[in-house]
């Protein structure tokens, strides 16, 4: 049996109850503020200094595709009159190459021996290179589209595997994935146009992770779709971004830039970016990390901002190199895990 504490002694108690809360306030705050000393959170700052871009050289167009080879080198793809850019990780400027040699070049990739692969949608072709701008190999036919196994009806990227089987989203035309040996031999195809599991709206990006499992990023329709090398549907990531560009590091951390997942037609028009997102994922489809970047003014982008964010990659240190379509300019954007207090007084 409780008996009733007179009201008197009820507010006493909880004055004195109060006043000692306030004592020991100030200290707790101190002891354990409303934030993590040491951040878990990797922020990022543009490094607006990058690249040291030689004034020889043309103005940049769309920036389309970016890689990053075995030395850190960074690989800039470009709708311009110098159109393959390569820069130190620094920003110091390394070459040049593919002057009159692309009409529309849309991604960028560097195999496991170091040659460089371009696809050009204008062209309905894609290109083996070497570092050097050598060309070594041509699928498809310069000029001509179609959907045989010899044609590609503008071609947007392609992933190569550790034994040199080439795999081509034939992606703006077709809506198909195209299977190439290593010596370029037609192998299959699969993939129409579509919602279903092995279709597609538009193939936009592919890659390949070190077990051979393929990626490829369904730009309007808001999918990631996973498959064997044989086309069999593995797994489908969907409503999480619009995927433009992707990449995949060593570890086999998968990278994507785009926007948040929306319709991509709307009363009768095409919808203009509502945001710009980078996100990393593991291969079991969890989003490990996502990073919001300003959307910005095509009238008046700022470094930082991005206007149509369309290729990504990273370094062996964690910086992350953004081409940007629309804003026409490569960027970097150097990790951050610590930021200098201010001074008081």
């Amino acid at each position: 049996m409780f008996l009733p504490i007179p009201s008197p002694l009820r507010h006493a108690l909880l004055a004195g109850a109060f006043a000692l809360f306030w004592a020991v306030l100030p200290a707790t705050a101190a002891d354990a503020p409303g934030y993590a000393r040491v951040p878990v959170v990797v922020e990022y700052d543009v490094d607006p200094s990058w690249p040291e871009r030689p004034e020889r050289l043309a103005p940049w167009g769309a920036v389309t595709g970016m890689a990053v080879d075995g030395e850190d080198r960074v690989w800039v793809l470009s709708k311009c009159d110098d159109p393959v850019q390569v820069y130190a990780a620094d920003g110091t400027f390394v070459r040049t190459w593919g002057r009159g040699q692309f009409d529309s070049p849309h991604c960028i990739r560097i195999d496991r021996e170091s040659n460089v692969w371009i696809s050009d949608y204008a062209l309905h072709v894609v290109q083996k290179y070497t570092p050097e701008g050598e060309l070594l190999l041509t699928l498809g036919v310069r000029g001509e589209k179609g959907d045989d196994t010899t044609h590609f009806n503008r071609p947007t990227d392609m992933a190569i595997t550790r034994a040199g089987d080439v795999f081509v989203t034939d992606g703006y035309g077709n809506r198909r994935v195209v299977h190439f040996g290593p010596g370029g031999k037609f192998i299959k195809t699969w993939g129409s146009y579509g919602t279903g599991p092995d279709q597609f709206v538009l193939p936009h990006a592919i890659l390949v992770d070190s077990q051979g499992t393929l990626y490829v990023g369904d730009r309007n329709s808001g999918r990631i779709l996973l498959f064997d090398q044989s086309g069999k549907p593995v797994d489908q990531w969907s409503g999480v971004i619009m995927p433009w560009g992707m990449s995949i590091t060593p570890g086999d951390d998968v990278w994507v830039c785009g926007s948040s997942p929306h319709w991509w037609r709307r009363h009768g028009k095409y919808c203009e970016f509502k945001d710009q997102l980078l996100m990393r994922f593991s291969t079991d489809g969890r989003v490990r990390q996502v990073w919001s970047i300003p959307l910005g003014d095509p009238k008046n982008s700022k470094p930082g901002e991005t206007i149509g964010v369309h290729a990504i990659v990273q370094d062996s240190l964690g910086n992350l190199y953004l081409g940007d379509a629309y804003g026409n300019r490569a960027q970097k954007l150097v990790p951050v895990t610590a930021r200098p207090e201010p001074k008081s007084g």
